[in-house]
């Protein structure tokens, strides 16, 4: 009876040291991970809204995103020229649903950064281009930075 006691107490032990976490997910639950995921989860609404404002004031000063073509600047967006974009990409996307599946949240706390490594699913329609609805997924990264003690978008979407 003694040795069952024991094992007892060292499971109940080694299960109070686990970190907890966020439900449904292997994410630590943290104030910064549950700060990213909002940061996510409202970059998630603003594209299913068409809404660029709300992705615009999502994002770090220093945003950047080089489109998947590093050798032609062209193509590249930064904080400035971000929302112009969108707002044109918008105006010809129809019905935009996006799902995010958030598998890795990296926290490097020297440099207030944050990597979200999440694979998303999205369908649109884009009548000027196709008659047929269009989908997509891929695994992907996001960098987000603190910001004035907020959690903002620095590469990735």
């Amino acid at each position: 009876m003694h040795k069952r006691f024991l094992a007892l107490c060292a499971v109940f032990l080694l299960a109070a040291c686990a970190p907890k976490r966020i439900p449904g997910t292997e994410l630590e639950d943290t104030g910064d991970t549950r700060a990213i995921l909002a940061v996510m989860e409202k970059y998630r609404s603003a594209l299913e809204n068409r809404d660029a404002k709300a992705i615009q004031a999502l994002v770090s000063p220093k945003f950047r995103d080089d489109a998947g073509t590093p050798d032609d600047p062209t193509d590249d967006l930064n904080a400035s020229n971000l929302e112009a974009h969108l707002q044109g990409l918008f105006t010809k996307l129809q019905n935009p649903k996006v799902d995010f599946n958030i598998r890795r949240v990296e926290f490097h706390e020297d440099e207030d950064v944050a990597l979200a490594i999440y694979y998303w699913n999205a369908s649109w329609r884009m009548p000027g281009l196709n008659a047929r609805p269009q989908s997509d997924s891929e695994l992907e990264q996001m960098v987000f930075q603190k910001v004035d003690g907020d959690w903002k978008i620095v590469s990735g979407i």
